[in-house]
């Protein structure tokens, strides 16, 4: 491995690792009660919802999905962006 993929998968895995914890960190606060507003969540709505939103549109229009209560779209965003973060990482090796 050279130095360009190391620091490509070094890359990709900062990446991943803070779009994951701006989803957490959004699950996290949206269970406080009363913090609804806040320039903090309108920032972690703005870098998070061109994640969540599709993923929410392919859940409700699944035959499991809508109709719950529950949004779990944020579950089913982490899990695809595990599985996006290891198909870069392991094409940046075959490189």
């Amino acid at each position: 491995m050279n130095n360009l993929q190391a620091l490509l998968l070094h890359a990709v895995d900062i990446f991943f690792y803070l779009l994951e914890m701006l989803i957490l960190v959004r699950i996290l606060l949206s269970w406080i009660v009363g913090y609804q507003g806040g320039s903090v969540m309108r920032l972690l709505y703005n870098l998070t919802e061109p994640i969540l939103q599709p993923v929410r549109n392919m859940v409700d229009k699944s035959p499991l999905g809508g109709g719950v209560g529950l949004d779990f779209s944020p579950v089913f965003a982490l899990i695809l962006l595990r599985l996006v973060k290891a198909l870069l990482m392991a094409l940046i090796q075959m490189v």
